[in-house]
C-alpha cells in the first residue's frame, strides 16, 4: 500500500471517530479549560504533589493499550508527562471512550499525581475531557533531509514532535528580552518606525514594492529602519533603538530570509568605538545567559565570546589573510587588474573601494570565525558613515564577523548634510545602472517588481532626511545587529531557517 493511500485511510478513520463523537453528543471541539498545573510542575514539584489530584492538559503523544489498563504520554508546552488510564476508575464507557482517542488529540485530564513500580512519574487519571479532536496523523518520522521542507512548511508540527525546535524558539525569544533588558538598563529607549516607506532607504538593497489605494501612492517595505531613527537624534532622542522586521527583494540562503529581524541603535554624542563596546559587551552578555559561559561552540568549532573582540583594519586583514598588499593599489584600473588576477569578479567601472571591499568578502571574511571587528570600510560601500578625519578614503566604520558571518554593522554617524547629499546622489546613479542591468538579464522574464522600478519612482533622494539633517545632528555612533544570525550562533542552528517560526518559502505547486 502506497503511503499516500495509507494515510488517506488513517484520516478517513480519524473522520468516522469524529462523526461517532458528535453521534454520542460530545463537543470534538472544547472550549475553556481550567488547570491547576503545567505537565512541568507536576513534574518537577512531584515530591509536594505526590497522592494529590492536579488538572492538567496536552497532546496525546503515545497510547500503550493492557485490556482494561493503558498507558498514555500527555505533551504540553512545558514537557510530557505518562498518564495510567484504568476502566474501574474512569467507568466502562469513559474507558471505551478513552480508547477511540487519537495520537495527536488535545485531552484535559484530572488525575492523583504517583510513582509507578518501575519508578516513572504518572498521572492515575479518573477523568478525561476531549478538547480538540485531531484528523491528520502525526508523522513517525520527522527527521531527516527528506524532511527539512516539509518541517520549514509546517512548523506547527514541527515544534508537536521535535521538542529541541521548541527550544530554539523558547532561547529566541529570552535572547530577544536579554537585549531589551540590557539596552534598558543602559538608558536607551524602545521606538517603532514605520515599516512602509515613500523611498527605500538606510541600506542598499533591492525593496518590496506596494500601493495604497486611498492615497493614490507607491510604498515600500523598509530595507532599514535608520533614516528614521537618526530623525529621532535630531529631535533631541539620545538613545533610541528598534528591534523589528526589516524586507528586502534578494536571495533566499541559510544566512538570508527576505524578511529578517534587526537590532538598530543610535546613540548621541558616541562614535563607531562606542558601539564596538556595546556590541561585545551585549553579544557576552546574551551568551552567558543562554548557554551559561562566553566559550561556546557552534557546529563544531569553538567560538570565544570574551571581550575585547579583535579590531582589525580591512586593509591589513586582505594582507593578513588574502597575502596582498592593497596599500600600493592607486589607482581604480590598478584595482580591477588586481581582481582579475585574484580570481575575484567585479564590476568593469569599480572603483579602487568597492575593489577593496570585494576582495575582502571573497577572500577573507571565510577565515573570520572568531569574533572580529573589521574597521575603515571605503567610502564608497559606506554612505551613511563618517569619513575617518586621518584618511578620508575610508570611514569610521566597523563590520563584526562570528563564523565567517557579519553579525554587526556600525559606525560614527554621517551628519553633514552637503557630503550626505553628495553620497545619496553617488549611491542613486550606481542603483539605477545595477537595476537596468538586471532588467536586461531578464529580459523577456515576467516582473512585476522590476516594472514598477523602471518608473525611477524607487530611487529618489530623501529630501526630508537632508532637510531633518540641516537642522542639526548630534554626532552620534550608529549600530545593527542581526538577531536571526545571533540566534543561530547562540543556539547552535546551521541555517536562518531553522530560527525563523516561518521562513518564506517557495509555493507548491498543487
Amino acid at each position: 500500500m502506497s503511503e499516500d493511500r495509507e494515510l488517506n485511510e488513517l484520516m478517513q478513520i480519524r473522520r468516522s471517530k469524529l462523526d461517532e463523537l458528535r453521534r454520542l453528543g460530545i463537543d470534538p471541539y472544547g472550549g475553556r479549560f481550567i488547570t491547576t498545573h503545567s505537565i512541568r510542575e507536576v513534574v518537577d514539584g512531584f515530591d509536594q504533589l505526590e497522592d494529590k489530584s492536579v488538572v492538567i492538559a496536552g497532546r496525546l503523544m503515545a497510547k500503550r493499550t493492557h485490556g482494561k489498563a493503558s498507558f498514555g504520554d500527555l505533551l504540553d508546552f512545558s514537557g510530557s508527562i505518562q498518564v495510567y488510564v484504568r476502566s474501574q476508575d474512569l467507568g466502562e464507557d469513559s474507558y471505551d471512550l478513552f480508547l477511540k482517542y487519537d495520537i495527536g488529540d488535545i485531552l484535559g485530564v484530572e488525575g492523583t499525581v504517583f510513582r509507578t513500580r518501575r519508578g516513572e512519574k504518572s498521572v492515575a487519571v479518573k477523568k478525561i475531557t476531549l478538547l480538540s479532536k485531531s484528523l491528520n496523523p502525526l508523522p513517525e518520522k520527522w527527521h531527516g533531509l527528506k524532511d527539512v521542507e516539509l518541517r520549514y512548511r509546517q512548523r506547527y508540527v514541527d515544534l508537536i514532535v521535535n521538542p529541541e525546535v521548541r527550544e530554539v524558539f523558547v532561547q529566541r525569544s529570552r535572547i530577544i528580552a536579554l537585549i531589551r533588558r540590557f539596552l534598558d538598563d543602559r538608558g536607551f529607549i524602545e521606538v517603532e518606525t514605520p515599516m512602509m516607506h515613500h523611498i527605500p532607504g538606510g541600506a542598499t538593497a533591492r525593496p518590496f514594492v506596494t500601493f495604497h489605494n486611498t492615497l493614490g501612492i507607491q510604498l515600500f517595505l523598509r530595507i532599514a529602519p535608520e533614516l528614521y531613527l537618526k530623525r529621532l537624534l535630531v529631535g533631541g532622542m539620545e538613545k533610541v533603538y528598534e528591534i523589528n522586521r526589516n524586507f528586502r527583494n534578494e536571495g533566499i540562503s541559510t544566512k538570508h530570509n527576505p524578511e529578517f529581524t534587526m537590532l538598530e541603535l543610535y546613540q548621541a554624542y558616541a562614535d563607531y568605538n562606542d558601539m564596538m563596546e556595546i556590541t561585545e559587551n551585549l553579544i557576552a552578555f546574551a551568551a552567558e545567559k543562554v548557554r551559561g559561559t562566553r566559550s561556546i561552540t557552534y557546529q563544531g568549532k569553538e567560538v570565544d565570546l570574551t571581550p575585547p573582540f579583535r579590531r582589525l583594519p580591512m586593509l591589513e586583514a586582505i594582507a593578513e589573510y588574502a597575502g596582498v598588499d592593497m596599500t600600493t593599489v592607486g589607482s581604480d584600473q590598478e584595482a580591477r587588474e588586481l581582481a582579475k588576477r585574484l580570481e575575484v569578479e567585479v564590476a568593469p567601472n569599480a572603483t579602487r573601494g568597492k575593489v577593496i571591499n570585494e576582495v575582502f568578502e571573497e577572500l577573507v571574511e571565510p577565515h573570520l570565525v572568531q569574533p572580529t571587528f573589521i574597521t575603515n570600510h571605503p567610502v564608497e560601500v559606506s554612505p551613511l558613515a563618517k569619513r575617518n578625519h586621518v584618511d578620508p578614503s575610508v570611514t569610521d566604520r566597523f563590520e563584526l564577523f562570528i563564523t565567517s558571518r557579519e553579525m554587526a554593522n556600525a559606525f560614527s554617524e554621517l551628519n553633514d548634510p552637503f557630503d550626505q547629499r553628495d553620497r545619496f546622489i553617488k549611491q542613486l546613479e550606481e542603483q539605477k545602472l545595477e537595476e537596468a542591468k538586471q532588467r536586461l538579464a531578464d529580459l523577456g522574464k515576467k516582473s512585476d517588481l522590476r516594472l514598477a522600478l523602471s518608473d525611477d519612482k524607487a530611487y529618489r533622494i530623501d529630501e526630508d532626511y537632508i532637510n531633518a539633517l540641516e537642522y542639526g545632528m548630534p554626532p552620534a555612533g550608529g549600530l545593527g545587529i542581526g538577531i536571526d544570525r545571533l540566534v543561530m550562533l547562540l543556539t547552535d542552528s546551521p541555517s536562518i531557517r531553522d530560527v525563523l517560526l516561518f521562513p518564506t518559502m517557495r509555493q507548491r505547486e498543487e
